[in-house]
């Protein structure tokens, strides 16, 4: 008889970077994962990886566009039909346009680029907590953590004008979710990573990181790992009383008083 997993865990964009050192936390504390990315290359490659260490029976991972709300409900409907409801719920994915001068000035900011990144990075974020929320609720527990940026929390010096926004929207999105699960035993919180090398940052003696590494106070740039494991703790049972927070992961860059 097939036993059901005790834990069973979702995180978009897990097929790089932070999200894809976050699902290997997960695996590495016993749960099941599923996971889903936009590049097919990508998707296929960390699932290889990841079975190779934890086996194909503790993964799901799929091709998802966060700007397809179909799409999204039937991952949604996939992961619980093979397995069980989600109860843990890590929203990283999010796109940040850049060319070769860098991010869009505001004022010559195309519509199109607006609309895809709020598509993706916020109203992609609330339809996945829309598709988890009601079993959490039943069941009486659940996590929920949002993963925002510095740059919805300071002045930015890097992101765009669509990218700030939709990460300082995030902050919004974890106050209202608040109020919905008031009393259930689901907890709602917000990551702020400030410079990760990841490929999006990219390498760590680019001009932009040089410049960011002046600005740290601990000496170092971060890394995926630092994420990964905040992530890991605020998903466990030890966090039930940590609920509303943002925790700001950035080496004290920004460090709000």
């Amino acid at each position: 008889m097939n036993q059901r997993p005790e834990r069973v865990a979702v995180v978009t964009g897990g097929s790089s970077g932070i999200g894809l050192a976050t699902v290997a936390t997960f695996l590495e504390t016993g749960f099941n994962v599923a996971f889903f990315g936009q590049n097919p290359d990508h998707v296929e490659s960390a699932r290889n990886r990841l079975v190779r260490r934890f086996g194909a029976h503790r993964i799901l991972a799929r091709c998802v566009d966060l700007a397809l709300p179909k799409e999204i409900s039937s991952f949604f409907r996939e992961v619980e039909a093979h397995w069980q409801p989600v109860d843990t719920l890590v929203c990283n994915a999010g796109i940040s346009p850049k060319g070769g001068n860098g991010a869009s000035p505001f004022l010559t900011l195309d519509l199109a680029e607006w609309n895809r990144v709020l598509a993706v990075n916020l109203t992609g974020t609330m339809l996945c907590c829309q598709a988890v929320l009601p079993a959490m609720l039943e069941r009486g527990f659940g996590r929920i953590v949002l993963i925002g940026s510095i740059a919805g929390r300071t002045v930015p010096r890097v992101a765009g004008t669509a990218y700030v926004v939709s990460k300082a929207g995030l902050a919004g999105l974890c106050r209202s979710l608040l109020a919905s699960c008031a009393g259930s035993g689901v907890t709602v919180n917000m990551i702020a990573p400030g410079r990760i090398l990841t490929e999006m940052t990219g390498p760590a003696d680019s001009e932009t990181n040089r410049a960011a590494l002046g600005r740290i106070p601990v000496g170092r740039l971060g890394d995926v790992g630092d994420i990964a494991a905040v992530t890991g703790f605020l998903a466990s049972r030890d966090a039930g009383f940590i609920n509303g927070a943002i925790v700001d992961v950035n080496g004290g860059e920004f460090a709000p008083l």
